[in-house]
C-alpha cells in the first residue's frame, strides 16, 4: 500500500452548488477506484480553491481478479461450422481469437465461455482515467468552459498536484499539467510552494494559513462565535445552513463581532435576520431573547486590523437596514390590498393571486361548514370565528405586494403577520396569515391553531386542485410545483387537528372551483402520501384502503390501532388463520349472509358464533379501532379450531352456506376496518 494525494486547485467554488453536490463527492471518487479495482479509504477535504482527496493506504496496483464471460449459445454463435456475427462479437469483447474460446452450460443451454485473469496495471498508469472519470461525474448543477477548452468545469482548473509515495504522477487535465506544487491563503502568497510529501503538504498549507480540513474550520469560527457570546453577553443565533455556507468560501475564518445602530431594531426581526443573512452572511445576535442590534461576521482575511474591517462592513450593513426601514414604512402606509394581487400571476391558467385568493376564501367557507362542530370548541362565536377566517384568507397573499417581500421572497407570509398586528387585525388573522404555508418541510412546525390550519388547507387544497385541473400533475421525480408537499401537509393538518376528512365528500364539495378533471387521480396522489407520510408497515395502510376507507383520519387511527395490536400476536398463526378464512369465502354471497341458528351443530362452530355475537353486541366509540381490532383478534383460536374441527365445505348445502355466511360476517367485521388479507407481516 502507498501514500496518495490528489489536489484540484480551482478559482473560488460557488458554496451552494458545491453544498448540495458535498455529500456525493468521496463516495463517487471511492467508486471510481472500486471500478478500476483500486478499493481504498480515501479522505475528502476541501476549501474555495481546492479539492484534496489522500488516503494512505492506497494500492500499489489493481488487485488480482479472475474474469469470466457468457457467450451466445452455440446454435448462435455457429452457421454451417463458421462463427457468426454474435460470436465474434463476443471473441473482440473478450479479447480473445475462436481457438481461445471454451464452452460451458448455461440455463440448460450450451453456450461460448471464457474465464481469464484481468490485466493488472499499476495504479499510476490509472490516475489519469480516474480524474478525468472523477470531474465529469461530480454534478455542481451549472458548468463554465475557459481558454481553449470544450470541455466545462464548475469554475477553470489552476493546478493539479497528484503523488503516489511522495512522487509525481504525471497528468494532464483542461490543459493543465500536474505539478509538485501548492497554494497558500491569498494574504500570504501568491507564490507556489512545492511540496515533497503529504506531510510537507498538509504543514505548507498549515504555514500558509489554510485550514484544510472543512470540520476545523467549522470548530474555529464556533469557538471564537462561544468567545464573543461571553464577552458581550448575548447569544449567537447559529444558522446551520449559513455556517455550512461560510465554512466553504473560507480557507482560514476569523470571527468579529460589530453592531449597528438601535434604531434598525424597530424593524421587524425577520427582515433584519434574513437581510444579514442573505446579503452579508452575517449572524443575529440575541439579547434577553430579543434580537440585539449586534451581528457577527467571519472574515476570511488575515488583516491585524479587524475594527477597519468591521467598520467597512458596517456601512454596508446600515445601507442596507436603511432601505429594509423604508420598505417597511412604505409597505405600512399602503396597507394590506387584495386588490393589488391582480397584478401578480399565480399559474397560467389559473389566473391572478386575486383569483388564488378568492378560491381560497370559497374552500375556507366549506371547510368551516365542515368542521364547524370543532371551531366551536375554539369560540361559541362560531360567526365570529367564520368572518376572522374569510378575513384571513382574504389578506393571506397581500404581503406579496409589498416591497419588502419583493425584496426578500422567504418572507411572504412572515411579513403579512408583522403588518396585519401593526394596523391592528385581530391577533388570530395575523398569526393565521403567518402559518398559513405550515407545514413547508418535513420538520417544520404545524399550524398552533384551527383557524389558521383552516387557511393552511385553503391554501394547499387550492394548489392541489389548481394544478391538478390543469394537468400540472408530478411525475417521476419532477414536482416543480411541490405538490407532493402540499399533499404530505393536508395529511399532517388532518392528523394533528383530529378532523375527520373523506376525500370524496370534501372533494365533490370544491370541485366546483376549477375546471373539470378527474378527482379519482388527485384522491390516489394524496393516499398515496400516506405510505412515507404515516410511520406504520406500508401494507397495513394498503390494507385500510383496501377496505375503501377514504377519511384520512380514520386511515390514520385504524393504521395505528393495527400497528399496534398486531404487535402482542403470534403473526405467523395469525395471517394463516385469518388468510385462509378470507380464501373460503370467496365465493359467498355478500349480499345474504343469514346465519341460521339451528343449523349451527358442531361445537366449535356454535363457540365461533357465540363470540362473534358478543362481538356484534359490544359498545365501541366510533374512534375505538383498537378496542374492535383486539377483540377481533381474540377470536383467533376459536377460529383455528373452528378450522381443525368443522368441514366447512359440508355435503349438506344448508350446513355449507350456514358455516360460509358465519365466516363471511366475521370476515366483513375485520373489512370495516381493513383487508386483512392484504396484511404482510
Amino acid at each position: 500500500m502507498s501514500s496518495f494525494l490528489m489536489e484540484i486547485g480551482t478559482e473560488e467554488l460557488p458554496a451552494i452548488p458545491l453544498l448540495k453536490e458535498l455529500p456525493n463527492i468521496k463516495n463517487k471518487f471511492k467508486q471510481i477506484l472500486k471500478s478500476h479495482r483500486l478499493d481504498c479509504e480515501v479522505e475528502f477535504f476541501y476549501t474555495p480553491r481546492r479539492l484534496v482527496l489522500i488516503s494512505d493506504n492506497f494500492p500499489t496496483s489493481q488487485k488480482e481478479e479472475i474474469l469470466e464471460f457468457f457467450g451466445p449459445p452455440i446454435d448462435i454463435a455457429y452457421k454451417d461450422g463458421n462463427p457468426t456475427q454474435a460470436a465474434l462479437g463476443f471473441f473482440k469483447k473478450c479479447g480473445i481469437s475462436e481457438n481461445e474460446t471454451q464452452r460451458t452450460t448455461k440455463d440448460n443451454k450450451e453456450v461460448l465461455y471464457c474465464k481469464k485473469e484481468a490485466i493488472s496495471k499499476n495504479s499510476n498508469e490509472l490516475i489519469q482515467e480516474i480524474l478525468k472519470e472523477f470531474l465529469d461525474s461530480l454534478n455542481f448543477g451549472k458548468a463554465m468552459r475557459w481558454g481553449s477548452n470544450t470541455e466545462s468545469f464548475i469554475r477553470p482548473i489552476k493546478w493539479i498536484l497528484c503523488m503516489i509515495d511522495n512522487k509525481l504522477v504525471p497528468l494532464e487535465i483542461f490543459g493543465i499539467k500536474s505539478s509538485q506544487v501548492t497554494y497558500v491563503h491569498r494574504n500570504i502568497s501568491y507564490e507556489s510552494k512545492h511540496v515533497s510529501s503529504i506531510d510537507s503538504y498538509l504543514q505548507t498549507l498549515q504555514n500558509g494559513k489554510v485550514i484544510l480540513n472543512q470540520q476545523k474550520r467549522e470548530e474555529k469560527i464556533l469557538n471564537e462565535i462561544a468567545i464573543i457570546e461571553k464577552e458581550n453577553n448575548i447569544k449567537v443565533e447559529i444558522d446551520k445552513e449559513l455556517l455550512d455556507e461560510i465554512v466553504s468560501i473560507t480557507e482560514y475564518p476569523t470571527a468579529l463581532f460589530g453592531n449597528f445602530s438601535e434604531h434598525f431594531l424597530e424593524i421587524p426581526a425577520p427582515c433584519i435576520i434574513t437581510s444579514m443573512k442573505v446579503n452579508q452572511r452575517y449572524f443575529a445576535t440575541y439579547k434577553d431573547s430579543k434580537l440585539y442590534n449586534g451581528f457577527v461576521m467571519v472574515q476570511n482575511s488575515l488583516s491585524e486590523n479587524p475594527k477597519t474591517i468591521i467598520e467597512g462592513n458596517l456601512k454596508v450593513l446600515h445601507a442596507r437596514l436603511e432601505d429594509a426601514l423604508f420598505f417597511y414604512h412604505n409597505d405600512l402606509k399602503a396597507g394590506l390590498d387584495e386588490n393589488k394581487l391582480v397584478n401578480i400571476t399565480f399559474v397560467e391558467n389559473l389566473g391572478s393571486m386575486l383569483d388564488k385568493t378568492k378560491r381560497e376564501v370559497e374552500i375556507a367557507k366549506i371547510l368551516c361548514d365542515i368542521f364547524k362542530e370543532e371551531l366551536l370548541k375554539e369560540s361559541n362565536d362560531f360567526g365570529l370565528i367564520q368572518e376572522l377566517i374569510i378575513q384571513a384568507t382574504t389578506l393571506s397573499k397581500t404581503d406579496l405586494t409589498s416591497e419588502m417581500v419583493y425584496e426578500f421572497t422567504e418572507l411572504q407570509g412572515i411579513m403579512g403577520y408583522y403588518y396585519a398586528k401593526e394596523l391592528r387585525y385581530d391577533d388570530r388573522v395575523a398569526l393565521a396569515i403567518k402559518e398559513q404555508y405550515l407545514p413547508n418541510s418535513e420538520d417544520s412546525e404545524l399550524p398552533s391553531n384551527l383557524i389558521s390550519a383552516i387557511i393552511a388547507l385553503s391554501h394547499k387544497l387550492d394548489n392541489l386542485f389548481g394544478l391538478f385541473s390543469i394537468n400540472k400533475i408530478p411525475s417521476g421525480s419532477k414536482d416543480p410545483f411541490a405538490l407532493r408537499r402540499a399533499a404530505n401537509g393536508v395529511i399532517k393538518i388532518i392528523i394533528h387537528f383530529n378532523l375527520n376528512f373523506k376525500l370524496k365528500e370534501v372533494f365533490n364539495n370544491l370541485r366546483y372551483l376549477y375546471k373539470n378533471f378527474e378527482l379519482k387521480m388527485l384522491e390516489e396522489f394524496i393516499l398515496e402520501r400516506l405510505e412515507s407520510t404515516l410511520p406504520y408497515n406500508p401494507s397495513i395502510i394498503r390494507a385500510i384502503l383496501a377496505s375503501n376507507e377514504d377519511d384520512l383520519l380514520n386511515i390514520y387511527l385504524k393504521a395505528e390501532a393495527l400497528e399496534s395490536s398486531l404487535q402482542s400476536q403470534d403473526k405467523t398463526m395469525l395471517m394463516q388463520t385469518f388468510k385462509r378464512l378470507a380464501n373460503i369465502i370467496k365465493d359467498v354471497n355478500f349480499d345474504n349472509l343469514n346465519i341460521q341458528e339451528d343449523k349451527l351443530i358442531a361445537t366449535e362452530e356454535i363457540e365461533l358464533y357465540n363470540e362473534f355475537v358478543k362481538y356484534k353486541n359490544k359498545t365501541f366509540d366510533n374512534s375505538d379501532f383498537k378496542g374492535r381490532i383486539d377483540y377481533l383478534l381474540s377470536l383467533n383460536q376459536v377460529l383455528s379450531r373452528f378450522f381443525d374441527k368443522v368441514l366447512v365445505n359440508a355435503p349438506d348445502e344448508t350446513l355449507k352456506t350456514n358455516r360460509k355466511n358465519l365466516i363471511a360476517q366475521i370476515y366483513m367485521a375485520f373489512f370495516n376496518i381493513a383487508d386483512i388479507k392484504e396484511i404482510t407481516l
